[in-house]
């Protein structure tokens, strides 16, 4: 896959593209990425990308022309002209874990990274096939949120993490939050490892593990449940944990 990301802070992206899993999925050739400085394009002569709204109002807008040139430009040098351009924006549909998937599964990535108070809305129009926003709350730009997705979609490609069935079992993968895990020693300060799990048995391991999954998911995130039909055992747990469906 190939990640490219239009900023006007470039400097933010080395030191997490260099890091930890995506420099190790880079390393083994499942990503490459492109930062690009939109400054670079602007046609103004004092590198300018912001201007006053029409109709006035607070803060300074995006404009159009340095955010299409630079995009046109990383466009134009791909292999595959199908590259998904994604703006970062707090309007956008909230970035679940099933979009990760279906973005993993793209060639091409790029991610326009906003500031000020908002984009031309022909930025959004004209140029974005996707608009995603990591939450319900304003972030200084688009940087961040743009990392924070490519971390989640660059782990789940092919080859990247150690162990292949790590992916699968992680939190909302499944639509669950991931259940509750253990490690040496089995007995630490008088807190005791679950006896299930030190038992070898793993069609109860595998039981308990799907059990503690939905009961931590009703008691944090009960709201994943609604978008879930549940099954029979899974209503006779809510009713036994008297918590409501």
């Amino acid at each position: 896959m190939k990640m490219d990301f239009l900023t006007l802070f470039p400097d933010m992206f080395p030191g997490v593209l260099s890091s930890s899993i995506l420099k190790q999925a880079e390393d083994r050739g499942a990503v490459s990425y492109g930062v690009h400085n939109i400054r670079d394009f602007s046609a103004d002569k004092h590198r300018k990308t912001d201007d006053y709204p029409y109709g006035g109002g607070a803060g300074m807008v995006m404009t159009p022309q340095p955010v299409f040139d630079a995009a046109e430009f990383v466009i134009g040098q791909a292999s595959n002209k199908n590259v998904r351009t994604i703006l970062v924006c707090p309007q956008g549909k909230p970035f679940r874990q099933r979009d990760a998937e279906k973005l993993a599964s793209e060639d091409h990535l790029l991610f326009i990274c906003g500031h000020y108070e908002g984009y031309d809305e022909r930025i959004r129009e004209h140029l974005a096939t996707d608009e995603y926003s990591i939450g319900d709350f304003v972030l200084t730009g688009g940087e961040l949120a743009a990392m924070v997705m490519a971390d989640s979609i660059t782990r789940l490609l092919p080859g990247v993490l150690g162990n292949a069935a790590s992916a699968p079992e992680d939190s909302f993968s499944t639509g669950l939050l991931e259940y509750p895990h253990y490690t040496r020693p089995a007995e630490f300060k008088g807190w005791k490892v679950p006896d299930v799990l030190l038992s070898g048995h793993h069609q109860k391991i595998a039981a308990w593990r799907e059990e503690q999954s939905f009961k931590r998911t009703a008691e944090r995130r009960p709201d994943l449940l609604k978008e879930r039909p549940l099954s029979d055992k899974e209503k006779k747990w809510l009713k036994a944990w008297e918590i409501d469906e």
